[in-house]
């Protein structure tokens, strides 16, 4: 450690801390432009200028090493003076577009300029003007606004693992771009607005939209992965106008990925906004009196066990709880929340968890994927991953489709299972790399589990972790990566087939009269069997809904209350941003609506009845904002339920930008779809 003086405060900080750190260690600001803490140094702006005891100028802060007994001055003369004329340095090219730019209002150049510029320009010369570049749908530029920080070229080539952004020419020549015009392709592009000092890269589904002090801001979730980053939701009136990421080091650090971002626009369309009745082969509207009386005589007198309920992947806990409670005391074991097919029985909760943690990533040595492309099915997640392998600390291989760019090197062991069985049996080379490693990681995509043999690769995988030592009492390495954010807590609620219970086959295949769907999308309605009495509850007329013979209208994760575990078992709160459109209500309260109209009184009245009854029947509820961390007490792995195929592993989630009804029903989406599922095809053909 380095003992240094920041403007006579003396603080200690670690050897190789930049002066930078330093100060702000001693509570000093430094303005910054091109320096940010999760990238490399670049030292370009020279914003961050600080005065060091007997150095003959001043020093750039952020690339200059701490050392015992320095004395650092941030606010001298000198200081003042130097920050006043880097400032005119980087404004004599930069355009008075202030009024008519999306920065504006939340722009580090206004705000430093305000604080650390000085009040007039020497310079008279006519400005440069750089010809915008196309980065993509998402990605507006207006590169004349440029200051040539390079952080895009740093996030692209470090975070996102994408190296497309660079610099070409030099001098006063010098632009920022793609050298070749394309749109880029990274599920992190987003993130450039958030990190851009200027209004040089703005979002494009928001340009011109609102201005920041118009917009009311809520804390929330965002539910599209089950990385369950933290997010920022900004409205006016009755519209989501903008989704932006907040810092949660635990989780996503402060990025997010693009479809939880950019499919904002699908919150207004394709909406239910009343419930409907299928009458005479045709829906037609209904008010809501009507719509829970023909669902209270269709299911009057019906046996439980002909009654059936599945769940979807955006579902909140509250709304799952309150079916399963309208189920059981109509008395149908028959609960569904694994749309997808996967072979998770829930038993045991590190069964199905992301055991490690997503910031365990940080101290995992050696890593196998199996059947499961996290670039794709978490993008936050991924980037942690790449940024533990480019340390250099961590191998990593893989089990499943051949030639995926992961952004990170990946060793491609095989397709299908047999590799699993060499590994077991230890005939492999990676078991020995996986043997070696301290703290070894595997992580088990939910669609490996989706299939005949999910429960044998289920338990394979566990097998493995537990041969290979990734399951101690001080490390969990066992990890399944979900795909959607209300996964897990529909697991965790138990919404699952009870005693004598038929799960989702079965309910489809007749084994039901009548068919609750509660947002439930993720399977074809058409393998419903026809007889089937289908109730569909949600926000948006996707799939289910054509088939339903009862809609009511719910509410979209944007506007409810409502409570979310992540894929590492970590309970989140989303928040009310915004009233649901219509007619539309709360899920849990079209519930107790229903069970009212049943003659069904289900025991709570209020949201706060119904999470300390979410509580009382699982505990975990109760630890909001945390997870229950640690090693393995019980190394019993979960039933193999038969052999494994030998088939190879395919993408269970086969379009990103499609991947959910919010997403389904976007513009922006549906354009990135075309666009970047389109590229691969004209690369092949060229």
């Amino acid at each position: 450690m380095a003992k240094v003086t920041i403007d006579g405060i003396e603080v200690e900080v670690p050897n190789g801390a930049s002066v930078l750190q330093a100060c702000e260690a001693a509570g000093k600001e430094i303005p910054r432009f091109c320096y940010h803490e999760r990238l490399s140094v670049a030292g370009n702006c020279r914003m961050c200028l600080v005065e060091v005891e007997k150095a003959p100028k001043p020093v750039a802060s952020c690339a200059y090493p701490v050392a015992d007994g320095m004395k650092v001055f941030t606010d001298s003369a000198m200081v003042r003076n130097a920050r006043r004329n880097v400032m005119e340095f980087l404004l004599i090219n930069h355009p008075l577009d202030c009024p008519i730019c999306d920065q504006g209002g939340e722009c580090d150049l206004q705000d430093q300029a305000v604080a650390f510029g000085r009040d007039g320009s020497r310079y008279r010369e006519e400005k440069r003007a750089v010809k915008d570049k196309y980065l993509g749908p998402l990605v507006k530029t207006i590169m004349t606004r440029c200051i040539q920080c390079t952080r895009c070229v740093r996030f692209a080539t470090e975070v996102a693992g994408v190296p497309e952004l660079g610099a070409t020419g030099r001098g006063e020549n010098m632009q920022i771009g793609t050298y070749v015009e394309k749109a880029l392709t990274t599920e992190l592009s987003g993130n450039l607005i958030d990190i851009c000092p200027v209004g040089a890269l703005t979002s494009r589904p928001y340009a011109f939209v609102s201005r920041p002090w118009e917009l009311r801001k809520t804390d929330s979730i965002d539910v599209l992965d089950a990385v369950g980053a933290a997010i920022r939701v900004d409205t006016r009136g009755p519209e989501v106008l903008r989704i932006i990421p907040r810092t949660n080091e635990d989780v996503n650090e402060e990025w997010m990925a693009d479809r939880g971002r950019f499919s904002f626009d699908g919150l207004k369309r394709k909406r239910l906004d009343r419930p409907w009745i299928r009458r005479e082969g045709k829906l037609q509207p209904a008010t809501w009196p009507e719509a829970l009386e023909h669902i209270a005589g269709k299911l009057k007198g019906m046996p439980g066990s002909r009654i059936g309920a599945v769940a979807g992947d955006l579902v909140d806990v509250e709304s799952v709880y309150a079916l399963k409670a309208l189920m059981n005391a109509l008395g149908s074991q028959n609960l569904e929340c694994r749309q997808d097919g996967a072979k998770i029985d829930g038993s045991r909760r590190d069964h199905y968890l992301f055991n490690s943690g997503i910031a365990g990533i940080d101290e995992a040595d050696a890593l196998l994927i199996i059947g499961s492309n996290p670039r794709k099915e978490a993008p936050v997640l991924n980037a942690r991953i790449r940024k533990r392998w480019n340390s250099g600390a961590m191998p990593v291989a893989t089990i499943g489709e051949a030639g995926l760019d992961l952004t990170y090197t990946a060793e491609h062991l095989g397709e299908g299972t047999a590799v699993l069985d060499a590994l077991l049996d230890g005939s492999h080379a990676f078991a020995k790399v996986l043997g070696e490693a301290k703290k070894p990681m595997i992580i088990l995509g939910r669609g490996a589990v989706a299939r005949e043999d999910g429960a044998a690769v289920l338990a394979a995988a566990w097998a493995l972790a537990n041969q290979i030592g990734a399951l101690t009492p001080e490390w969990h390495g066992f990890n399944m990566l979900h795909l959607f954010g209300g996964q897990v807590g529909a697991l965790d609620a138990g919404f699952l087939p009870g005693e004598g219970g038929q799960d989702l086959a079965g309910m489809l295949s007749g084994g039901v009269d009548a068919l609750w769907l509660l947002g439930a999308d993720g399977f074809e309605p058409a393998f419903i069997s026809p007889g089937t009495f289908v109730i569909y509850q949600g926000h948006h007329g996707d799939r289910a809904a054509s088939r339903a013979d009862v809609i009511l209208p719910g509410a979209a994760y944007t506007e409810k209350e409502g409570t979310y575990v992540n894929t590492e078992g970590r309970v989140q709160r989303g928040r009310l941003a915004v009233f649901p459109p219509g007619e539309a209500k709360e899920d849990w309260r079209i519930i107790r609506a229903a069970g009212v109209a049943m003659g069904v009184n289900l025991p709570f009245d209020t949201l706060e009845d119904v999470r300390a009854g979410m509580v009382a029947a699982n505990p975990v509820f109760g630890l909001v904002d945390g997870r229950i961390a640690g090693g393995v007490q019980d190394v019993a792995g979960p039933a193999a339920g038969g052999t494994l195929s030998g088939t190879a592993f395919k993408a269970n989630l086969t379009d990103y930008w499609l991947a959910d009804p919010i997403s389904r029903a976007s513009e922006t989406m549906a354009e990135c779809s075309r666009i970047y599922n389109a590229a691969p095809v004209a690369q092949a053909a060229e």
